[in-house]
């Protein structure tokens, strides 16, 4: 490239740090600006956080802007080449994705079209897939319906975690980045429409999409933790008490119990499920904090038997 790209970064999630590095460490770039969400309250205290996006610009020495709503957000430049996304959360206006001299470009955690939307890494997870991967996207003002620049996939290990795998998939995100916006600004990588026909969306996740459903079987029930691990976690309920299934491994012996039933063997908690059980090694019941399996029946040993809701 003849001269270094002016680019601006909108980002927010720890996802996003790895991929405004890698642009930071970039021969042919310049970050002219990062633009992240506003500091959070976070606690019981409700103490103002930054985002790591936030931190890691201003260890970096980058100019951090933080607007409560990109509604009426202009550009004071009017040289800016590119524009980079990296979760950052909210939508932003089709005037600033083409205001940039070569637009905007989205980094998805999904093979697009499928996975379009907010959760593709923890759903692609919670449907048990064993292969994702990453796309390079020019944005337009639709949810993840522009065209591709590249693509590359990643497998799925059988315990990978949101957190794992998103660690995975931001490595190989921030090389394919680095690789695809050098031809691309050149005009030598010409996008490519998405087939709608194969689109699938994923929403924004709540805490109810964690209840656990002991009709399922238990893989399902792990994919569905693997995938919502740390945030918002598996959880179910037991005297009316509402328990975090903190750290859990499916076994494939079934138990010949109705879904839910618990059954201690050993020492060892075990919960019925359509097919096979689920062992629990360590649990958070509502309003105290993470406890081991050991400590929780030394205070609950009437439990064996009962069930899980």
């Amino acid at each position: 490239m003849t001269h270094r790209l002016t680019t601006v970064f909108f980002g927010t999630h720890e996802f996003a740090v790895t991929i405004l590095d890698a642009l930071n460490r970039a021969s042919f770039v310049t970050v002219a600006h990062v633009i992240t969400q506003p500091d959070r309250p976070v606690g019981r205290k409700r103490i103002l956080h930054p985002s790591p996006v936030k931190v890691y610009a201003k260890n970096h020495d980058l100019n951090i802007l933080q607007p409560d709503t990109l509604k009426k957000f202009t550009f004071v430049e009017k040289d800016i080449d590119l524009v980079i996304v990296a979760q950052y959360g909210n939508i932003i206006p089709e005037s600033l994705l083409y205001f940039p001299k070569h637009n905007t470009l989205n980094v998805h955690t999904s093979l697009l079209p499928k996975y379009r939307g907010a959760s593709p890494i923890q759903h692609s997870i919670m449907d048990g897939n064993v292969t994702t991967g990453t796309t390079i996207m020019c944005m337009d003002k639709g949810l993840d319906t522009g065209p591709i620049l590249a693509q590359k996939a990643v497998a799925i290990d059988p315990d990978d975690t949101y957190v794992t795998l998103s660690n995975t998939l931001a490595d190989v995100s921030a090389e394919l980045l680095l690789h695809t916006i050098p031809p691309y600004v050149a005009g030598t990588l010409a996008p490519v429409p998405q087939d709608s026909s194969k689109a699938t969306l994923c929403k924004q996740l709540t805490r109810e999409n964690g209840k656990v459903n002991w009709l399922n079987t238990a893989e399902q029930i792990y994919n569905q933790y693997r995938g919502l691990t740390p945030w918002p976690g598996i959880w179910t309920t037991w005297n009316d008490t509402r328990i975090k299934l903190i750290t859990v491994k499916p076994d494939h012996a079934t138990l010949p119990l109705a879904p839910g039933t618990v059954h201690i063997k050993d020492g060892i908690l075990y919960i019925a499920c359509k097919e096979g059980s689920l062992t629990i090694s360590s649990l958070q019941p509502e309003g105290k904090a993470v406890m081991t399996t050991h400590a929780f029946l030394q205070g609950n040993q009437n439990i064996d038997k009962t069930q899980f809701l």
